[in-house]
């Protein structure tokens, strides 16, 4: 080996040596944005996976937002669909919806809150509760009205148009 290239390498394996802790401090860096990433993906993801429709009557607008599941994605696929809701029991209204909607998977409901929207299987109809109510077997929760329910819950028949505001 000539003299002359013995500094050249010396160089070499100095800054080898000395570049280590950098890169070491760079590989950190690098792999920590990650779980930074999958942080603000979360984040994002919780945004979308509210699903909103709005109840249109004569003269109001009224938003719900819906849980996913099997049987609201049918629901939404149905969509817009123009009901009139009737009166059932003095506790909910109720329509028929044009065909039945899947239930596979669908959660086990223990309870029919006031401004809730379910699908009642048994029947194939859609149903928005506004009063007292307990347990049925074959109902499966879509969502919840956001506010102004009472437009809805008026007596008689009321004609709404449901469409999609925002999906997943």
């Amino acid at each position: 080996m000539k003299l002359h290239s013995m500094p050249s390498i010396l160089l070499a394996v100095l800054l080898i040596t000395a570049c280590s802790p950098i890169l070491e401090i760079v590989q950190n860096t690098l792999s920590e944005p990650a779980s930074v990433e999958v942080t603000k993906t979360a984040t994002v993801t919780e945004e979308i996976d509210r699903m909103q429709i709005r109840f249109i009557t004569e003269d109001t607008v009224i938003t719900a937002t819906l849980i996913d599941s099997e049987t609201t994605r049918d629901f939404i696929s149905l969509l817009p669909l123009t009901l009139t809701l009737e009166d059932y029991a003095g506790i909910e209204k109720i329509s028929y919806l044009p065909r039945e909607l899947t239930t596979q998977n669908a959660p086990g409901v223990s309870d029919f809150p006031t401004g809730d929207i379910a699908y009642y299987a048994p029947w194939g109809n859609l149903a928005i509760h506004h009063d007292e109510f307990g347990y049925a077997n074959g109902l499966v929760i879509l969502g919840s009205i956001d506010g102004g329910k009472e437009a809805l819950l008026v007596p008689g028949p009321v004609t709404v148009t449901i469409e999609l505001v925002s999906q997943p």
